[in-house]
């Protein structure tokens, strides 16, 4: 869907008053090799190509203890995307479902995530694998892997005790 006004048989849109019950911080800029939507991955895959968390410099120090993990989830601002559909077509076949059905970028708060692959850290920036989003893209948060609670293990010494 290039065309923000345009809708596909059996979608729905809803009209909306200005959005001024919150606030978000954006944290940095996420650069990736996709300028148009229609470039963009639909899923972002872990051995895609390598992408950049940029940080803005006040919160670089917040990066300490974030490269012992091996995968970390990504929350973006989708700055592109239509919020009025409450119906969507998304393969424009005709079928329709609930906009809350679907991970498509159009909602009302086009907030995005996606679970990476940390490659690494260097002065401010996280390079990471499988992105699904569009260069420029305004970075909302990171967070270690909601299914890694804890960091990778430290290392092991031949006799299976970790090194501390």
């Amino acid at each position: 869907m290039s065309d923000p006004g345009e809708l596909r048989p059996n979608e729905q849109a809803v009209e909306l008053g200005p959005a001024s019950d919150a606030t978000l911080r954006f944290i940095g800029t996420i650069r990736t090799p996709w300028r148009d939507r229609r470039d963009c991955p639909r899923q972002g895959r872990l051995d895609g190509p390598e992408c950049q968390l940029v940080l803005d410099p006040v919160w670089h120090d917040g990066l300490k203890g974030l490269e012992d993990y091996d995968t970390i989830e990504v929350l973006y601002w989708l700055d592109k995307s239509r919020r009025d559909l409450v119906r969507q077509s998304p393969k424009s076949d005709g079928q329709t479902f609930g906009t809350f059905a679907l991970r498509s970028p159009v909602r009302p708060n086009p907030i995005g995530t996606s679970i990476v692959k940390l490659v690494r850290i260097e002065k401010g920036t996280v390079f990471v694998r499988g992105l699904d989003c569009l260069d420029g893209t305004p970075l909302v948060d990171i967070k270690p892997d909601r299914c890694a609670f804890s960091p990778k293990a430290p290392p092991k010494t031949d006799n299976g005790i970790p090194c501390q």
